[in-house]
């Protein structure tokens, strides 16, 4: 009885977990959905978008990875970034994770139509700046900010970005990584609430 008596108890705990566990992935989910849909532009059938400048001015098309020299999104990154997470995509391989990128280095001329398309889209440029900075303060352009993909990816991130000085910048972004050198010692900083409360991005 003694031996069996934690074993109930854990099964009966175990259909909680397992739910927060689906519910954690489900919002991660929603939330990159929701990501490609808002925050990006109308794209053909092979993925680059329509209108913009293509992928000479950041546009990513399906299935580019951290390790895609030749996509000038990826390839624009900053060097200790694109590094970093390299590293962390090599060790999340080992788990059956993949990191996808679809948001890297932008031009300045890629991320003024999609600041133009985000005012459209939410009726305003101040809820726009949520998700969309300006050109001459947007992470993206100076090639210090990723977004990531797919949620699998996003759940690895969260567990063990740390340790590969990967952290999510802003809490309405669950997508979007910048690096932080001393994440492996002392953790990530708590995200922004959304871009607007970064004093980075303040005019």
């Amino acid at each position: 009885m003694t031996f069996r008596e934690p074993a109930r108890t854990a099964a009966r705990r175990t259909p909680s977990a397992v739910a927060a566990v689906l519910v954690a992935v489900a919002v991660v989910l929603i939330g990159v959905l929701a990501h490609r849909w808002l925050s990006s532009p109308a794209a053909t059938a092979d993925g680059i978008p329509s209108g913009a400048l293509g992928e000479a001015g950041g546009a990513v098309p399906d299935g580019v990875t951290v390790f895609d020299d030749e996509v000038p999104a990826v390839a624009n990154l900053d060097p200790r970034l694109l590094a970093a997470l390299r590293k962390a995509a090599t060790a999340a391989a080992r788990d059956g994770v993949e990191f996808v990128v679809n948001g890297g280095w932008r031009s300045p001329k890629y991320q003024e139509q999609l600041l133009r398309e985000a005012i459209g889209r939410y009726g305003s440029a101040e809820e726009a700046a949520r998700w969309v900075a300006t050109p001459g303060k947007s992470l993206h352009v100076s090639g210090d900010a990723v977004d990531l993909g797919p949620p699998e990816a996003l759940g690895w991130l969260s567990a063990h970005g740390r340790e590969h000085a990967l952290c999510q910048t802003y809490a309405n972004e669950p997508w979007h990584y910048e690096l932080r050198p001393k994440a492996p010692a002392k953790g990530c900083p708590r995200p922004y609430p959304d871009p607007t409360h970064d004093p980075r991005l303040q005019p």
